[in-house]
């Protein structure tokens, strides 16, 4: 992949030495698009309501859930991105409780993996859960 390739895939080897929390930097922007391309696509209304409810989506608090209800889905090699991310050394920011932080930093870290190893029907199959848990069963469009 070169400098310019934003859609080729990183191959695992290439993963494998980045640091962890580059995986959750970029799986946490992934994992806001996902919940927003979702609210665009079904829900009808103005942007501010379609805002309030991805800020009660995209946060650590509900991240974290997110991760307790997907753990038991995760392969072998997410839940070792998972317990990499969730153990990164990194500082919760005030407002939020270190163990959601942590917790959402693992999900986060499995999602950019999962982004930049191009397993999009594996994202799409994890988001979906989500969506399913969160919005009470409505459909991922």
């Amino acid at each position: 992949m070169n400098d310019m390739d934003f859609h080729g895939a990183v191959a695992d080897g290439v993963i494998r030495e980045m640091p962890t929390l580059n995986l959750a930097y970029i799986g946490d922007t992934v994992y806001d698009l996902y919940i927003r391309s979702y609210l665009v696509k079904n829900k009808k209304g103005r942007v501010t309501a379609m805002h309030k409810m991805a800020s009660g989506l995209v946060n650590a608090h509900a991240q974290a859930q997110a991760a307790l209800l997907l753990l038991p889905e995760l392969t072998e090699r997410e839940g070792d991105i998972y317990r990499l991310g969730k153990n990164a050394k990194s500082r919760p920011p005030k407002n939020m409780s270190a163990e959601d932080y942590s917790l959402a930093t693992g999900l986060e870290a499995v999602v950019g993996y999962l982004y930049l190893t191009a397993r999009t029907d594996r994202l799409d199959a994890l988001f979906s859960k989500i969506i399913a848990h969160f919005c009470k069963g409505e459909h991922h469009a």
